[in-house]
């Protein structure tokens, strides 16, 4: 009897997965990125993680029926079996393969930016994001954490030429344009940080001491939160931001308000 409640409760277990899985409310936030082969990868990795706790829950159930302690007989010892243990390292190979492949091919491509792609910077730091984008001459001046103040926080070189022209934002807000590729360098001025929008579908680390990068292209026009997803200290709740995905007149004029390193009001020497 215990047996037979054992393996029903094994049943109960994979059949009441299944049907948690299909009715759900927790499922993707709607997508505002070109990143539809992620949300394929991850689809990918629950139907075969999912497949094999069902096909293991019920093998064992059924296990449990088939081979429950009978009076009178006693287990067959095998210490070894060779066809079944190399055929589940086939299946196990396989498996990994497959479970794999598909997440380094997507990763290659997320982390390739095209040509044309925008250049923006995102500094993360206890506990707010920064943003720094090129000035015309489409390049970023260099940076060295030594030089950072309270003067220059992003630690841009005053005598770097191509430094002079660079769009400083200080707030949490970043805007983009709608439908142009974007290129985040990300870098971080303390402790590890995840730089993280779920509808975009883009998630990196900020490590001290590297840059890092990804790139995407928004295609819905909305408000979407950014989120640390790496514990970064005691006010780790505290650091979001916001990307606002917008037309291109509407980029231009907001991008137009913010500081300029070379200028006055964008650094202080």
């Amino acid at each position: 009897m215990q047996a037979v409640l054992i393996a029903g409760a094994l049943v109960l277990i994979a059949v009441g997965a299944v049907i948690f899985t299909l009715v759900t409310p927790w499922w993707f936030t709607p997508q505002a990125s070109n990143w539809g082969e992620i949300d394929s990868t991850l689809l990918l990795t629950i139907w075969i993680t999912g497949i094999a706790f069902v096909l293991v829950n019920l093998f064992v159930a059924y296990t449990v029926i088939r081979y429950r302690h009978r009076e009178g007989q006693r287990a067959e010892y095998l210490p070894e079996h060779k066809r079944l243990e190399w055929g589940l390292i086939a299946l196990t190979t396989v498996g990994v393969i497959v479970l794999l492949a598909p997440g380094l091919f997507v990763y290659s491509r997320f982390i390739t930016p095209p040509e044309e792609a925008m250049l923006v910077e995102v500094v993360g730091e206890q506990w707010r994001w920064t943003f720094r984008f090129p000035g015309p001459d489409g390049v970023l001046g260099e940076a060295d954490p030594q030089r950072i103040s309270f003067e220059n926080p992003f630690g841009i070189d005053p005598d770097d030429p191509y430094a002079q022209d660079d769009v400083l934002v200080l707030g949490n807000e970043l805007h983009l344009p709608v439908g142009v590729p974007v290129k985040l360098q990300l870098r971080a001025k303390d402790v590890l940080h995840s730089f993280y929008v779920p509808q975009f579908r883009v998630k990196m680390d900020t490590v001290p001491g590297m840059v890092t990068h990804l790139w995407f292209t928004p295609t819905e026009v909305g408000r979407y939160e950014i989120a640390c997803a790496e514990y970064c200290g005691i006010g780790h709740h505290t650091m979001r931001g916001v990307v606002v995905v917008e037309d291109e007149e509407s980029f231009r004029q907001w991008l137009a308000t913010q500081p300029i390193f070379g200028s006055p009001a964008g650094r202080s020497e």
